[in-house]
């Protein structure tokens, strides 16, 4: 009474979720997010009828094929898998699980290795862009053994190098959906910003906060949330998003100046709960904010001038650093480079189980 389906669980980054090759799922988008929910279990608050993580970095899919895209090795789909609400969200990337894309696509035969190192051209279905993976395949096989670290995640591993060149825009078409670097919302300044992700800025001072908290004390104050859900709404539809009561984007960062030598301090929202570290895809869209005029990532950024370079993101597990090489002055959107070194490795492989009811449409 159950449809086996071919699964690899992968960590990339600090998230984890099940990959799939596309093909190996139903083409119906109903049947296949029906198909996803079973897979996690959802919903249900520990998704204990699945293999969901109860937390949205462990609670997100990747589906994967071979690209028929001219200059492209694959096609990566990303789905967030809503814990407690029947609901699967293709808006957004993940650049987190992106990081486990190269390696997947490389073991499951969907392109082949090079000797040394592979670059792997990545397009990213839900915003439409270009991502580089270059994945260490010593000997024409994926190697996730290696001492690059990441914080937020024990131990070390492989380096895989990820370049963000085609991220202006990546919901709104536009860097500053709002047309302006800085609104005011509710009587708080906001910047509304996108690049690989769109992201709501505003100061964590201005919600009484430090903007040194950990995850777990932010989560636990419920009156923050409601307050930020209230603003990420008004924003969404300023940001020309529509409605996005039922959407897990646009994010929201609260910010504060650094404090262990960094850039800049954030402590990310996913939305609906504070991420334990800091989201690629969200470390992108910060360190352009802090090279773009007039925002609050600038006001706030430790430097005297935009920076450039390597830009350091203080978060709750501990920093993150992005190689930016970017020109936003005097109305310039130049990206060129958004690069960042991550960690992937390859946890499970075989099948998982979803009743045949759900499978078939039922």
């Amino acid at each position: 009474m159950q449809t086996k389906i071919p699964c690899v669980i992968m960590r990339g980054g600090t998230s984890r979720g099940p990959f799939f090759q596309t093909s190996d799922l139903p083409s119906d988008t109903a049947t296949r997010d029906a198909v996803l929910l079973s897979v996690m279990g959802s919903p249900h608050e520990i998704q204990v009828d699945g293999i969901g993580g109860s937390h949205s970095v462990t609670s997100k899919v990747a589906m994967i094929s071979k690209s028929q895209r001219p200059g492209v090795d694959v096609d990566y789909l990303f789905a967030q898998v809503e814990i407690n609400e029947q609901r699967v969200d293709t808006k957004p990337n993940c650049g987190n699980m992106l990081v486990a894309v190269g390696p997947f696509a490389i073991d499951q035969g969907l392109i082949p290795a090079k000797d040394g190192e592979t670059p792997v051209r990545i397009f990213n279905v839900n915003t439409q862009s270009m991502v580089e993976a270059i994945v260490q395949t010593p000997g024409g096989e994926v190697n996730y053994e290696g001492t690059a670290s990441i914080d937020g995640v024990p131990g070390t591993a492989a380096p895989v190098g990820i370049n963000f060149t085609a991220a202006i825009g990546s919901v709104t078409k536009k860097l500053l959906p709002t047309g302006k670097p800085l609104d005011v919302i509710d009587g708080m300044e906001v910047s509304c910003v996108d690049v690989a992700m769109p992201v709501i800025l505003m100061r964590a001072e201005a919600f009484g906060k430090t903007g040194y908290e950990t995850a777990n004390e932010l989560d636990a104050d419920k009156e923050l949330f409601q307050r930020m859900e209230t603003i990420r709404i008004k924003a969404g539809a300023m940001m020309g998003m529509g409605d996005v009561s039922k959407s897990v984007v646009p994010k929201i960062s609260l910010l504060a100046k650094p404090r262990h030598g960094g850039t800049i301090s954030s402590r990310f929202f996913v939305p609906y709960s504070c991420h334990k570290a800091h989201p690629v895809t969200g470390t992108v869209c910060l360190a352009s904010a802090c090279a773009i005029p007039g925002t609050l990532a600038e006001k706030l950024t430790s430097r005297v001038e935009a920076p450039q370079g390597i830009i350091e993101i203080e978060h709750p597990s501990g920093k993150i650093a992005i190689d930016l090489d970017a020109d936003f002055s005097n109305g310039k959107q130049e990206l060129r480079r958004a690069a960042l070194i991550r960690t992937a490795r390859r946890i499970f492989e075989g099948k998982v189980n979803v009743p045949k009811a759900i499978w078939a449409g039922q």
